[in-house]
């Protein structure tokens, strides 16, 4: 299991990356392009996934508790 723990990823390009099981908690993986990333079993706690791309990224068994998720196409009503 890698320790990525507070790693840096804002805006990197993940797409397809091998990071299951991986310790990314508190990681900044806003903007990152995690289309189709391994991602199963991996550590996400208080993770910044804001508009970070997670289509087709296997999520199972992911710990996702305080992570901040949501995406690029908010409404009006939700941003105030």
């Amino acid at each position: 299991m890698a320790n990525l723990s507070e790693a840096w990823f804002r805006d990197a390009n993940l797409s397809a990356a091998d990071l299951g099981k991986a310790d990314l908690s508190k990681a900044d993986l806003s903007g990152a392009d995690l289309s189709g990333a391994d991602l199963g079993g991996a550590n996400l706690r208080e993770t910044d996934l804001s508009v970070a791309d997670l289509s087709r990224a296997n999520l199972s068994r992911a710990n996702l508790l305080g992570a901040d998720v949501h995406g690029r196409y908010r409404t009006r009503e939700l941003q105030q």
